[in-house]
């Protein structure tokens, strides 16, 4: 099968945009049904809007508390649970190098 350039119409904007043979061998190989309805800018806004980001979706959480070895505060890249430790790196780094020697 054989795909040429198309263009097609924005939803949003309005504006032309093209949908390139490769993209529909993709859409093509993936097996999509629908062609896109946004152009690439119009993609990215409604994109930031929804909040997803580049790393599939995922929303990276950063979250200020205390190191439950020596109470430095730390940032850590999760919401702590009730009842689990939470390290700082360094502690983290010790008691990792601790376990690996054990």
């Amino acid at each position: 099968m054989e795909f040429q350039d198309r263009t097609l119409k924005c939803i949003d904007c309005g504006s032309d945009f093209v949908f390139t043979a490769g993209e529909q061998l993709f859409f093509h190989d993936k097996q999509f049904k629908n062609e896109p309805k946004r152009c690439k800018a119009c993609i990215g806004k409604r994109a930031a809007q929804v909040g997803a980001v580049g790393n599939g979706g995922y929303n990276k959480v950063e979250t200020k508390t205390a190191c439950s070895a020596c109470g430095k505060e730390t940032t850590v890249p999760f919401k702590p649970t009730q009842g689990r430790p939470v390290f700082c790196r360094e502690c983290f780094q010790q008691k990792r190098t601790s376990a690996a020697s054990a």
